[in-house]
């Protein structure tokens, strides 16, 4: 891919109303982001609308912040591109990364849970990370407190990737700033967002579809029902993933989620163990 293209391709998904979707029909349509970029506010005018692409300033700049952090671009279409990300409907165009990309294109597993989880299940999550790091996994989360945090540090030392819901140069929450570093620099650091973006709500449920997206299998430890744990879980299953759940008490209410999720799978989802 020339680096015109690449610029284009990376233009074409910061424009205003394009997402992963719209993204992929019009590279199919038009062959190149270039020829895309040019027919935007042709295909809106005939839809009796406004369209703006990108302006090529901003994204240069966004590409000389993202070099200035040590960061490198992943654009769907380069080899080391995840693979199994690429399998998933709605994967990020671009990515924005830090740290060794090649731990993305090794077995991972994800874990996630609950941001206040119990003493026993933050031990749980960090050995099990150290004993699938021991079997070569590298463990995926999202840096968030509680589970992933355990997750993170148990897997740091045989390969972990952090998936955040900001920019690249953006920490949340705050106490792992010192976490977040070290993932960047041992292990890999992942974002879609361009740099200075931060945490905002809507931005969760996206990044748990990267969580999902590059691994095997999640595994879920401790998760109240309707949190972004089970999302997580739910969009794993959706792309033919493994779902694994860790059963828990059933008067914690942090094990609800985890529980009816291993009640599911008796009825109607097998591959949940």
């Amino acid at each position: 891919m020339s680096e015109r293209e690449r610029f284009d391709r990376l233009r074409l998904i910061r424009s205003p109303r394009i997402g992963p979707v719209s993204y992929r029909q019009l590279l199919a349509r038009f062959g190149t982001a270039g020829e895309a970029l040019r027919a935007i506010p042709d295909l809106a005018a005939r839809g009796g609308g406004k369209a703006s692409v990108a302006d090529a300033g901003v994204v240069e700049r966004e590409i000389a912040a993202s070099r200035a952090l040590g960061a490198r671009y992943l654009l769907m279409g380069d080899a080391d591109y995840p693979a199994l990300l690429d399998q998933m409907e709605g994967a990020p165009p671009a990515l924005i990364a830090r740290g060794d990309v090649t731990l993305a294109a090794r077995p991972c597993v994800a874990m996630v849970g609950a941001r206040n989880a119990s003493a026993a299940a933050c031990r749980f999550a960090r050995t099990l990370a150290q004993e699938l790091g021991q079997r070569g996994a590298v463990v995926v989360s999202g840096l968030a407190r509680g589970i992933d945090t355990e997750a993170h540090r148990g897997s740091i030392e045989s390969g972990t990737i952090g998936v955040i819901a900001s920019g690249i140069d953006v920490v949340f929450p705050p106490e792992n700033k010192d976490l977040q570093e070290q993932v960047a620099s041992q292990g890999l650091l992942v974002t879609e967002h361009p740099p200075g973006v931060q945490p905002l709500a809507r931005h969760f449920p996206a990044r748990n579809r990267i969580i999902a997206g590059l691994a095997l299998g999640t595994v879920v430890v401790e998760a109240a029902p309707k949190s972004g744990s089970l999302i997580t879980a739910r969009l794993a299953g959706e792309a033919g993933r493994e779902v694994m759940a860790v059963p828990g008490s059933p008067l914690d209410p942090r094990a609800q989620g985890c529980n009816s999720l291993m009640q599911a799978s008796t009825v109607a989802q097998p591959t949940i163990h």
